[in-house]
Order: structure tokens, then sequence, then C-alpha cells
């Protein structure tokens, strides 16, 4: 059992260096995914912010919590596209010659899209307080906001392996991320769910990102976060669960 843990995390790390020098090598892909949240931040701050009626004086800190999930379904997109071209360029097949434990492949993209992720989201809050973000939150409640982004993150990612594995086409590779992009947009990430419309509002306040967005929002304005974090969680963890289990079966299937 030690000789299989051993090469499982010295595989991974391999796997995870192979993936991480494919980031640094091309730094755009951050920049990318960063500019389009920092876009929609900029433009419902300073063009939208006077017209929304969310219920607090800076709507920076309202805004954040959706900006960030959004950064972070923009990103995952790039790693169903990496593992995309892996399978398309046969380097599966080379790994699979070789000595190696076969899920750390997988692994290796998944936790680069963590780090790529955290990298972004970093930028996004650093962006966020120039613009005028103030948090009272303390050291525990900010680690409790990284536990949820990254369980976030792990969810989408496995998601995104599904796409990445099972897609035919660049564009259908690219295009599984938008439907989870535009969740944000019918949740409380920007407005209140008070003011939708009834059957909106029903849809909003049971979906994943605004039990996430709440429960982020709570955190970070140092308010009683209640049953959302506990929401938030259960869909983090089930989602990750599902999805985990059908890119395992996409990738037997696959290779």
């Amino acid at each position: 059992m030690e000789t299989v843990k051993k090469h499982f995390f010295s595989d991974m790390s391999v796997m995870l260096g192979r993936s991480m020098r494919h980031i640094f090598r091309s730094v755009d892909t951050i920049i990318t995914v960063t500019i389009m949240p920092i876009g929609f931040m900029l433009l419902f701050v300073y063009v939208f912010g006077g017209a929304i009626q969310s219920g607090t004086d800076n709507y920076v800190n309202y805004l954040l919590p959706g900006i960030l999930l959004i950064a972070i379904a923009s990103g995952i997109s790039y790693t169903a596209y990496r593992l995309f071209m892996d399978m398309q360029g046969g380097i599966f097949e080379r790994f699979h010659s070789m000595p190696i434990t076969r899920s750390t492949i997988l692994w290796g993209h998944v936790l680069t899209s963590l780090i790529s992720n955290g990298i972004s989201v970093a930028v996004i809050i650093l962006v966020a307080l120039i613009m005028g973000f103030r948090s009272p939150a303390g050291l525990l409640a900010w680690f409790a906001v990284a536990g949820i982004l990254a369980l976030f993150t792990l969810a989408l990612t496995w998601i995104a392996a599904i796409a990445g594995l099972s897609a035919k086409t660049v564009d259908g590779v690219s295009a599984f991320s938008y439907p989870i992009i535009f969740l944000a947009f019918i949740s409380s990430a920007f407005v209140p769910t008070e003011s939708m419309p009834p059957a909106v509002r029903a849809f909003a306040e049971n979906q994943p990102v605004t039990a996430i967005v709440d429960a982020i929002r709570a955190l970070l304005s140092d308010q009683p976060v209640g049953n959302d974090i506990w929401i938030a969680l259960a869909w983090c963890i089930g989602i990750t669960i599902v999805a985990y289990i059908f890119a395992m079966r996409a990738y037997k299937k696959r290779v």
C-alpha cells in the first residue's frame, strides 16, 4: 500500500508539473479568464450600479462573490480544452505505455485548474480592492471562503473533464461552460432574488449559485451565514462526486 501511495503522489506531481508548465508558457490564458469577470465588475459597478437596488451602499461588496464564480466557470473551460487536446494528440496513449498510475493524468489537470483559478480569483480580489471592496471578515472567514471556492472549482473541473473527454470538436469543448456562467445571472449574484418575477425567483433561489454566493457574501461581510453554507457545501460536494464518477467512466471508455 505504501508503494502504491508513493507512486501515485510522485506520478501526480509529474503530471501536475507538466500541466503547470503549459499554464506558465501561455499566461495569456489566465489573463483571458480574468478580463471578462473584471469587465463585468467594472460595467455593473460604474454603469449599472447606481440603478440597482442591492440593499447596500457598497455594490462592489455585493457583486464580488458572483464575479468570482463567473471567473471560475470561465477558467475551467481551459481544463476541458487541454484535456481534449491531449486526447486528440495521443498523449494519453503514450503515458499509458509507461509504468504510471493512470488516474494521475486526470488529477494533474484537476490540480492545475485549482491553482490557475486560484490565481485568477486573487487578481480579481485585488482589482475589487482598488474599486473599493472592503471586508470586516476575520482570517477564519477568509479560509472558509477559500474552501468554498476551491470546492466549487473542483466540482466544475470534473464537469470540464467530462466535456474534455467526451467532446468531438473544440467548439463543443468550449460551449459547455456558457450555461454555467449563465446561472450566475439568474441568481442573487447581481440583484436580490426578491426583485425577480415569481417563476424566475423560484428557480434562482433553488439553484447552486445562489446558495454559494449568499454564503460567501455573508462570510465576507461578517454576517451570520445560517443554512446557506451547508446548502452550498452540499451542492459542491454532491456535484463533485457525481461529476467525478462520470468523468472516470468517460476516461475509461476513451482510453
